[in-house]
């Protein structure tokens, strides 16, 4: 037989007849179900590698009762969420469940997102940072499981998968002031989730050290030019010798634009983000930053959306994660 056109991929059809046996004892073989011989496995599983045969694994879900399916939404500007898409690959395919994708972009928001999962036939969704409001999220759970990751939400029907926001704050702050720091600014994340949780750690730590008297907050955002911004209005007043930032990606930015008025890090001013996202960790960067653990955060959240749609009992609606400093280059001493 000859082989299919190679603009065509191969189908079981094609693997049958290569081996001279039906279409529907290729798909016992290609299942792993009883019902072929040894031999036959054999034979079939060659055919399928010289056709270059690869069965179509979401067909077959959306063939089953069960899709299967579970919906991601992320934002394609964080970082962080990158290596949370990560994991949940890694621990979505130990469990025998696909991902289906919808991204949140600067033309694309957070209801579009949703919106679309909704028609894919998902069996739960996961989002990853979502800024919706908590009535949108406890009315999408009235529909489907939901698991927010990263970010606190107060609603019966929300589970959650975080981190100790705070508690990493006050863990970077420590850090600064055990190496002689008093004068220490916040460039906080606005309105973004996890904002708010870190700045009241960052308040607390300085308050606990007797340093409540020394901190300064400035407004921020989750982005870049938000950082910027933040930058520019602290090299307005007095210098402190020190800044925590909302994120990596924020801090980042901040440290661009005081190598770019002539200020060095850390030797000048020190610097620590927030997320240890792969950027943090660039050779060129080296960031002292509060690192969430996205591995263990991502297969916490499958593993809880398994387990709602097995029906098993869950525990705690909130599952947390707690934070680490990892210590890089820019943090040192006050001169």
């Amino acid at each position: 037989m000859a082989s299919p056109p190679r603009d065509r991929r191969p189908t079981l059809a094609d693997v049958a007849a290569l081996t001279g046996v039906s279409t529907a004892l290729v798909s016992i073989v290609m299942r792993e179900a009883p019902g072929a011989s040894p031999a036959t496995r054999e034979r079939v599983c060659r055919a399928a590698d010289e056709l270059g045969y690869r069965p179509d694994a979401r067909a077959r879900l959306l063939r089953s009762t069960r899709s299967r399916l579970l919906g991601v939404v992320f934002d394609v500007r964080q970082d962080f969420h990158g290596d949370l898409l990560g994991g949940l690959y890694a621990a979505g395919e130990l469990l025998q469940y696909e991902l289906t994708l919808s991204a949140v972009t600067p033309v694309r928001d957070e209801e579009r997102a949703m919106a679309s999962l909704l028609q894919d036939r998902c069996e739960a969704i996961i989002l990853l940072g979502p800024r919706s409001p908590t009535t949108r999220l406890a009315e999408l759970a009235t529909r489907l499981p939901v698991v927010v990751v990263a970010r606190p939400v107060r609603a019966a029907g929300v589970h959650v998968v975080r981190t100790t926001d705070d508690a990493g704050q006050r863990q970077a702050v420590d850090h600064l002031v055990s190496l002689g720091h008093r004068r220490i600014t916040h460039i906080d994340g606005g309105r973004a989730p996890g904002a708010a949780q870190r700045r009241r750690g960052f308040s607390a730590a300085m308050t606990h050290h007797g340093l409540s008297e020394d901190q300064h907050i400035i407004r921020g955002g989750p982005g870049e030019d938000d950082a910027a911004h933040a930058a520019g209005e602290l090299l307005k007043g007095p210098l402190p010798s020190a800044v925590t930032v909302f994120n990596d990606r924020c801090a980042v930015a901040v440290m661009d634009v005081l190598h770019r008025s002539r200020l060095s890090v850390p030797e000048e001013i020190s610097v620590i983000g927030y997320d240890d996202s792969r950027v943090a960790a660039l050779s060129s960067i080296q960031l002292t930053t509060v690192a969430q653990d996205a591995e263990k955060m991502a297969s916490l959240a499958v593993g809880r959306v398994a387990d709602r749609l097995d029906g098993a009992v869950v525990g705690h609606r909130e599952l947390i994660v707690p934070p680490r400093l990892v210590i890089r280059s820019t943090t040192a001493s006050p001169v």
